[in-house]
């Protein structure tokens, strides 16, 4: 396979996430009255967070108040602010092990790197400044939930990313993502290969089950399997 670029989710994936971004979308809720696990939290994980919260609203709300588009709206900005002072501030941000170096190496093979997220811009922003990685010219791009028409599953942020780096042969991309709608993504896109990351939402039998074609429990593995 003639790989010319490689997208990659952020939280779980390239960045270190103790549930963190569960445990905010929790209290975003919980401080509207609607208690949701986290487990709950977990299942949609890889969601535009808009999305998310309309599907958790909608499975554990359990009062009389409309699921209208502007209380979503409150607990999505409430959900964004805490979200970029987390990225900002917190001492705990970082990436996951390996992963400049494991972005090194490929554009060192001529292999373009993007990051794309179920995050918007406002929260993506605050944490790629933390991390570097644009500083240092780890990343030709990045694509937010936001800036397309439509999230995850939907294949529209590896379209975004292919305009983006001028790939024009989504056979030619690679999606990386610890999420099953990360793999639905890839798989929707057409992308040659959907790599599952089983340290990150979703289990190894969980992502099995979205048919992914390989699973790799660090960044760096990926490297093996392109033979780099």
């Amino acid at each position: 396979m003639n790989v010319k670029l490689v997208v990659f989710d952020l939280a779980g994936t390239t960045v270190k996430d103790d549930r963190n971004v569960h445990k905010v979308l929790q209290m975003a809720l919980a401080a509207h009255g609607v208690s949701v696990s986290l487990e709950d939290c977990n299942d949609v994980m890889g969601l535009p967070k808009p999305i998310a919260i309309r599907d958790l609203l909608e499975r554990r709300y359990e009062g009389s108040r409309p699921v209208s588009a502007a209380w979503i709206d409150e607990i999505h900005v409430r959900f964004v602010k805490e979200m970029k002072s987390f990225y900002k501030t917190d001492p705990s941000v970082s990436e996951k092990e390996g992963v400049s170096d494991t972005f090194r190496k490929l554009k060192a093979h001529n292999i373009k790197v993007v990051v794309d997220t179920g995050f918007d811009r406002q929260i993506t922003d605050p944490l790629l400044a933390r991390l570097g990685w644009k500083t240092e010219a780890l990343i030709d791009g990045s694509v937010t939930s936001d800036e397309v028409e439509r999230g995850r599953p939907y294949p529209d942020l590896i379209f975004r990313a292919m305009e983006l780096t001028d790939v024009r042969d989504a056979s030619q991309v690679v999606k990386v993502g610890d999420t099953i709608s990360d793999v639905q993504e890839g798989q929707a896109a057409g992308c040659g290969m959907v790599i599952g990351v089983t340290t990150g939402a979703f289990s190894r039998e969980a992502l099995l089950q979205a048919k992914p074609t390989h699973l790799i429990e660090q960044l760096p593995q990926l490297l093996d399997i392109l033979h780099i």
